[in-house]
């Protein structure tokens, strides 16, 4: 479970820590969504960003001229962005009250993401499109191993220090469960190189993207873990230049509102042509 108020602490220190280029996986992972929308021939009258947090993602949207009117939602760190505020396990969206839903890198911080998938498809008018993405399996496994193995040097035991993420297969079936249709999960990955881990780490707390679990049993990390930690990455993830690898994977996930239109599959048995005469080989029928 996540602690809210430690979730809006970090993004609260986020944003006063902001910098233009802190939020570059963020714009990455817009821009895939806007090369997503130039290819469906659909214009959106009314479209959601739930949780982009800079302008430079709202922007983003509207130079793709897919879009008619944004409703920009945001949480009440970045209030100042925002036409509406929200909480991630809370989105007060009303039924069937927009064509387009764009969630980029936040939904991962619900408590209840099936919940959270299940309000955005209501609030979609039929046909309507879901376009989210959130933190892969993958990310950040070279910080993740070497916080473990610092924290059991010194400590002789190790805590969890990273948020879980979800599986490229729990995303397919979360969106099934939420009743979208057409549902579309495909993985992305990235590697990104740092002068040292205490900069991989700044950047991670200027996108608040550290530590959001509820446990009050985790002692904090000491100075020793974290320059041991330092020095475990620079001995495993270090290219020759002397910098260091963060890998940052990405699930997109796409789903449509059901509507009477969208291409429905076919009934088992239905089919007018057999499959062998298409691959033009020989049909042989298996033993019950």
């Amino acid at each position: 479970m996540f602690s809210d108020s430690q979730h809006q602490l970090r993004l609260s220190r986020a944003a006063a820590r902001f910098s233009s280029g802190n939020d570059f996986l963020l714009r990455r992972g817009v821009e895939d969504m806007v090369e997503r929308l130039s290819t469906i021939k659909l214009d959106f009258e009314e479209a959601i960003l739930m949780f982009g947090r800079t302008d430079a993602v709202a922007d983003q949207l509207r130079q793709c001229h897919k879009i008619k009117n944004l409703l920009r939602i945001e949480e009440v760190t970045h209030q100042g962005h925002a036409d509406r505020i929200a909480q991630p396990d809370a989105l007060g969206l009303a039924a069937e009250s927009a064509d387009l839903i764009i969630a980029p890198l936040t939904l991962h911080w619900s408590n209840d993401l099936p919940g959270s998938l299940i309000q955005l498809r209501r609030s979609l008018r039929p046909n309507g499109l879901l376009l989210a993405s959130l933190p892969g399996p993958d990310t950040l496994h070279e910080l993740r191993q070497c916080l473990i193995q610092a924290e059991s040097d010194v400590r002789g035991g190790a805590a969890n220090r990273v948020d879980p993420f979800t599986d490229i297969r729990e995303a397919g079936g979360l969106l099934q469960r939420a009743g979208f249709s057409i549902p579309v999960v495909d993985q992305d990955v990235v590697t990104v190189r740092y002068d040292s881990a205490f900069d991989l780490i700044g950047d991670l707390r200027c996108f608040g993207a550290t530590l959001h679990l509820r446990d009050s049993s985790n002692p904090m990390l000491s100075r020793e873990i974290i320059a041991r930690m330092a020095q475990i990455y620079s001995e495993r993830f270090c290219d020759p230049d002397g910098r260091i690898r963060a890998t940052f994977s990405t699930v997109s996930m796409s789903g449509w509102a059901p509507h009477e239109s969208q291409q429905k599959p076919l009934r088992p048995g239905s089919a007018k042509a057999r499959l062998a005469d298409a691959l033009n080989v020989e049909e042989v029928r298996l033993k019950k």
